[in-house]
C-alpha cells in the first residue's frame, strides 16, 4: 500500500497538469476533443485523489490533516471538488483552468514536502475530528472558488466598459453566468463550513479539556461563517445582484484569509495540535 500511496503522490500532480492543459487548451482554442473529455478527466483524478486521500488514512491510521502539507493535499482535492460539484450544477465548462491552476499549485507544493507520519498526537487519529477539518477545508475551498470567479467578473467588467472586446472577453461567460458562478460556490462553502462548526461544536468540548468558546479560531470561523450568512441572506432578501454580491464575496474571502492568519500567528489554542 505504500508503494500505491508514493506513486499516487507522483501522479497527481502530473494528473493535475494534464487536466489544466486540457481546460486551458479549450478555453483558448475551442476543440472539439477537449471540449467533450476535459470534465471526463477530471472527474477520474478527482476519484484518484480521493483514493489516495482514503489510503493514506488507512496505512497511517489517521486523516490526512497532521501536517500542512497533508492539508495541501486536502485542499486541492477540496477545490476540484468544489469546481466539479459547479460543473454538475451549471454545466458550465469553460472556467475550469483558473481554478484547477490552484489545485496543481497545491498539489505540487505537498507532493514535494509531505511526509509519511505514523506516530502523532492520539487526537489526531479521531475521525469526526478528520470530518470536522475536512468540512471546514471544503468550505473555504468554496469560498476560494467564489473569489476566483468574482475576479473574472471584475475583469470581465472592465473589458466591457472599456469596449475592449478581445479573446478573454469571447471565451469568458457573461457577467450573469460568473455573478451566479461566484455565488453557487459561495452558498457551497457555506453549506460545508456550517457542517464543520456543527461537528466543532457538538464534539469538542467533550474531545478537548481546555476547550473555550472564546478560544481565536473559534471566534474568527464563526466571523467568517456570520459575514457569508447576512451576504446570502441580503442576496435572497434585498435582490442584491451584479458588483455588490462579488464584491462582498471577495470582502468575504479577504475577511476569511486575514482572520486565520491572524488567529495561527498570534494566538495559541487548544486547536494546535502540532
Amino acid at each position: 500500500m505504500l508503494t500505491s500511496i508514493h506513486l499516487l503522490n507522483i501522479l497527481l500532480p502530473l494528473l493535475y497538469f494534464a487536466a489544466f492543459i486540457f481546460y486551458a487548451y479549450d478555453f483558448f482554442n475551442e476543440k472539439e476533443f477537449f471540449k467533450k473529455s476535459k470534465s471526463a478527466l477530471l472527474f477520474i483524478i478527482l476519484i484518484i485523489h480521493i483514493f489516495y486521500l482514503v489510503l493514506r488514512t488507512i496505512e497511517f491510521n489517521h486523516p490526512p490533516i497532521t501536517t500542512k502539507f497533508e492539508i495541501f493535499t486536502v485542499l486541492a482535492a477540496a477545490i476540484v471538488f468544489s469546481y466539479f460539484l459547479l460543473e454538475l450544477l451549471t454545466e458550465i465548462r469553460g472556467t475550469g483552468a483558473f481554478i484547477i491552476i490552484f489545485a496543481l499549485l497545491f498539489q505540487i507544493l505537498s507532493s514535494l514536502f509531505i511526509e509519511d507520519l505514523i506516530e502523532v498526537k492520539e487526537v489526531l487519529k479521531n475521525r469526526l475530528l478528520g470530518l470536522h477539518v475536512i468540512s471546514a477545508i471544503l468550505g473555504y475551498a468554496g469560498f476560494t472558488v467564489s473569489a476566483v470567479y468574482g475576479i473574472l467578473f471584475l475583469i470581465m467588467y472592465k473589458k466591457i466598459k472599456r469596449s475592449k472586446f478581445d479573446l478573454i472577453y469571447n471565451r469568458l461567460p457573461s457577467l450573469e453566468i460568473m455573478e451566479r458562478l461566484s455565488y453557487d460556490s459561495l452558498v457551497i462553502g457555506f453549506v460545508l463550513l456550517t457542517l464543520a462548526l456543527i461537528i466543532g461544536f457538538a464534539w469538542l468540548p467533550s474531545a478537548f479539556p481546555e476547550f473555550s468558546y472564546f478560544d481565536p479560531k473559534i471566534i474568527s470561523t464563526t466571523l467568517v461563517w456570520l459575514i457569508f450568512a447576512i451576504g446570502i441572506m441580503t442576496k435572497i432578501f434585498a435582490k442584491w445582484y451584479g458588483k455588490k454580491v462579488i464584491y462582498f464575496s471577495l470582502i468575504g474571502f479577504g475577511v476569511a484569509i486575514l482572520s486565520l492568519g491572524l488567529s495561527n500567528i498570534i494566538s495559541q489554542s487548544f486547536h494546535s495540535f502540532y
